[in-house]
């Protein structure tokens, strides 16, 4: 866990704030609410462990800086700013790099994203999920439409200039007509980002317990209708998908995210947070006590490690890229992980026939929406049959193609 990045590697920074005002139903984050007594000791366990990683990142360039939760608005912005501070301090953070803040619409106001901004905050996504009363309050959400709106006024008047905005399908009582005035009302605000999200029911959460006791939610056909929609919707309006989930205006896609489904390394800090880091995945423990004593006191700190090999990392090439719009491209695969393509590349032509995938004039192989309707089941297919192929058997032809490729280009 020690080994070093490249020199001038680009790396991303992700910063877990597991505090809450109230937890919503459907969470399972890791996330604590009532616990405001604790900030200021985890303030100093995130600057400790922040100084103490810094030199393993020497030779990297930060580009992208996300504090997600929980909810870190509720963390106060003095304790964010400091935060960003001593990043800026320890860390080569490049100038330009996108600073994100997750945010509930009743933890902010003017002032406090004023002074944000000023801090070298220049992204807010804020957590409105939707715009119909009764479907805020089913899952327990803290804010109301009306504060919503507000909050992203007040972002706007601070000068922030990137507001992402996150919608849920799916929810308990909704309709199709409910959640078309959701994204119409999401869309009169103006956002420069948009996630959608389909609700999952996660094991121990309250949802899950209400689930259990009879509650119906919307159906997979139901689900599937408001997604198709909201597609075809968000392109009239000028939002490009590039992800499952997420759209944006031109060249405002996720910097941080779009790290996640392409590879790129990044340090996670707090209770419950991963990195990919100089080869390695690992993750911290999940308790916030925990995670203090780990950094303060010298206790036990984290919850896994493991060396990723290259067959594992050629798997999840594929199970990312197909998340996104731009998708997987057989030479990227067999030149990085000299895995032959030829079975990936005949699944993928079977499922074109059933709609669910498309290969571009640029030879790239993407999922179209109904794919992506079906990705976990597709993904997981297309694993199968990376498995099933011998890699002993075919890693000499996929180098020699490879290298053949090469020399020709």
């Amino acid at each position: 866990m020690r080994r070093r990045q490249a020199a001038g590697e680009r790396l991303g920074i992700y910063i877990h704030i597991p505090f809450c005002r109230s937890k919503c139903d459907y969470c399972d984050f890791y996330s604590l609410a009532g616990q405001e007594g604790r900030m200021d000791e985890y303030q100093r366990a995130l600057l400790a462990h922040l100084r103490e990683t810094a030199p393993m990142a020497s030779s990297c360039v930060v580009d992208t800086v996300y504090f997600g939760g929980g909810t870190p608005s509720w963390y106060g912005a003095k304790r964010l700013r400091e935060l960003l501070s001593a990043i800026r301090k320890a860390y080569r953070v490049e100038k330009g790099a996108e600073v994100t803040l997750e945010a509930n619409p009743d933890s902010v106001d003017f002032k406090s994203m004023q002074a944000l901004r000023r801090a070298g905050f220049n992204r807010v996504s804020f957590g409105i999920q939707s715009a119909c009363p009764g479907e805020l309050e089913a899952v327990h959400r803290p804010h109301t439409v009306q504060r919503g709106d507000q909050a992203v006024e007040e972002a706007r008047r601070a000068g922030l200039k990137n507001v992402s905005l996150d919608l849920i399908y799916g929810l308990p009582g909704q309709t199709g007509a409910s959640w078309r005035e959701t994204v119409e009302h999401a869309l009169s605000l103006a956002p420069e980002h948009l996630s959608c999200y389909g609700l999952k029911v996660e094991e121990g959460t309250l949802l899950a317990a209400r689930v259990a006791r009879g509650e119906t939610l919307p159906d997979d056909d139901s689900q599937a209708d408001m997604y198709l929609w909201a597609v075809d919707r968000l392109a009239q309006a000028g939002y490009e998908q590039y992800e499952i989930s997420n759209f944006a205006k031109p060249g405002l896609f996720s910097r941080h995210n779009l790290r996640y489904w392409q590879l790129r390394p990044y340090l996670g800090f707090g209770p419950a947070a991963h990195s990919d880091f100089g080869g390695r995945r690992y993750a911290w423990v999940r308790d916030l006590e925990g995670y203090m004593s780990g950094v303060l006191s010298g206790g036990e700190l984290l919850d896994s490690q493991e060396l990723i090999p290259e067959k594992e990392r050629g798997s999840e090439y594929l199970m990312l890229g197909l998340r996104t719009v731009q998708g997987v491209e057989e030479w990227e695969y067999r030149g990085r992980y000299f895995m032959d393509f030829s079975p990936i590349e005949r699944r993928l032509e079977e499922f074109a026939a059933q709609g669910w995938s498309a290969k571009t004039a640029e030879g790239r192989w993407r999922f179209t929406p109904k794919g992506f309707l079906v990705s976990n089941q597709l993904i997981g297919d297309l694993l199968e049959r990376q498995e099933r192929a011998s890699l002993g058997e075919l890693l000499p032809k996929a180098q020699a193609r490879y290298q053949d490729r090469t020399r020709r280009r």
